[in-house]
């Protein structure tokens, strides 16, 4: 299709009543401009792989080798840098490393450290597994190389002799940038050798929750509370990449690495993962994903409902009076952010969400609906309630501990 453009343009120019000087510039600028969008994707592009972790065997690839934007999965070679400074005792995990005020602006997802302030390393490990916490990846950068940029160039130089040809590193977080690339061959190499050379700490990748200044955070991974056997290792999501996944996953001694690249929303991405892990084992008959749902599980408050001004308390609910069995593969899931006097801060407190949870949430529509609304003085109004639907319970919770230790309300609830 490139091809075809270029030469109908070449052929359009070579026609059309130009100067020489004119053309020449012209078709300068076309193969500038069609180098810089050929080489930089503007776009998530799909790609996945599944592969045995002991033989290297792959059992199915799609664009494995196609050059795409990591996001947060760069965190998984931040922390391999990590892993190989502590094993060669350059640092222990009761290290601590100094918060710089470039740490601190770093957007989320962030654990909002302050300049000035210390983080052990054990304590920046968990962060960047659980919260995938940017400004943790900027500070580990900081303190292991100096500045970011030093660093990242060391991650992309680890990255060739592990034999990831094809990614470039421009930052430790995964935030935004053109000249960040990797593939899903190259995540699969590295989640593969950063488990058979830091045995010891690939646990970490493991935890499902990190406590932080009183503050609980949820692993982002959502397999980990969803799919049998799995034990790590990373999610990611930008605008530019979509939902990024590498799952670790053993089951009765087969081991498989799986990789996604630019899922449409968490869900969807986890869901497709979750079909090409079952695809590609061996166990029969497979587990099904099903466990008992507690109803002290679920909170018996809905949000309070914020006004422009005041609060709302509303009534007290209780969604689940007997225990429930939930396929989490199936079962749907919301959370309600609140409900809000006008359209516009229902605007504002979805993308509140969205920013506070990108890893979760990312580019998901918020749900805005209409509601009635009987006030203290009963008189009737409207408030306009915020949620965001589709979701698998493990996610929602996610979400919603996401949101709670970002200060805002949520709550999580099955649709029916």
């Amino acid at each position: 299709m490139h091809i075809v453009f270029s030469q109908f343009l070449i052929s359009f120019l070579k026609n059309f009543n130009f100067s020489k000087i004119k053309k020449n510039f012209f078709i300068f600028i076309f193969f500038a401009l069609f180098s810089i969008f050929k080489n930089n994707p503007a776009e998530a592009k799909y790609a996945s792989l599944i592969m045995n972790e002991k033989t290297g065997k792959i059992y199915y690839q799609k664009n494995a080798h196609t050059r795409n934007y990591p996001a947060s999965l760069t965190k998984i070679m931040t922390l391999y840098m990590l892993f190989d400074a502590l094993k060669s005792k350059k640092v222990t995990m009761k290290t601590k490393f100094n918060v710089s005020k470039k740490a601190t602006l770093r957007p989320p997802s962030k654990l909002g450290l302050r300049a000035g302030q210390t983080i052990t390393v054990r304590n920046a490990i968990l962060a960047l597994v659980t919260k995938s916490a940017n400004d943790v990846a900027t500070v580990v950068a900081e303190n292991l190389g100096k500045t970011e940029k030093k660093f990242a160039n060391k991650m992309t130089s680890t990255a060739k002799k592990l034999g990831m040809k094809r990614t470039i590193f421009k930052n430790a977080s995964g935030l935004p940038n053109r000249g960040q690339l990797s593939t899903a061959s190259d995540m699969a190499k590295l989640a593969i050798l950063i488990k058979k050379k830091f045995p010891e700490y690939f646990h970490f990748f493991k935890r499902k929750t990190f406590i932080f200044n009183g503050i609980e955070y949820r692993n982002h991974n959502n397999l980990l509370a969803s799919y049998d056997g799995t034990d790590g290792i990373k999610t990611g999501y930008t605008n530019a990449s979509g939902f990024n996944l590498v799952a670790s996953v053993e089951r009765n001694g087969q081991r498989i690495i799986g990789v996604v690249f630019g899922g449409k929303t968490a869900r969807t991405r986890d869901r497709h993962m979750v079909k090409l892990l079952n695809k590609y084992f061996l166990t029969h008959p497979r587990k099904p994903l099903v466990r008992m749902a507690k109803p002290s599980e679920i909170p018996t408050n809905r949000p309070k409902k914020i006004t422009n001004q005041r609060v709302i308390d509303t009534p007290k609910i209780n969604p689940l009076k007997n225990k429930l069995v939930f396929d989490q593969s199936t079962e749907d899931w919301f959370v309600q952010i609140g409900a809000f006097k006008n359209r516009l801060n229902a605007h504002k407190a979805a993308k509140q969400a969205r920013n506070a949870a990108p890893e979760q949430l990312g580019n998901l529509p918020a749900s805005l609906q209409k509601i009635p609304f009987v006030s203290d003085t009963n008189s009737k109004t409207s408030l306009w309630r915020v949620r965001f639907v589709e979701l698998a319970e493990n996610q929602a919770r996610s979400v919603c501990a996401e949101l709670w230790s970002s200060g805002l309300g949520c709550i999580p609830l099955p649709s029916n």
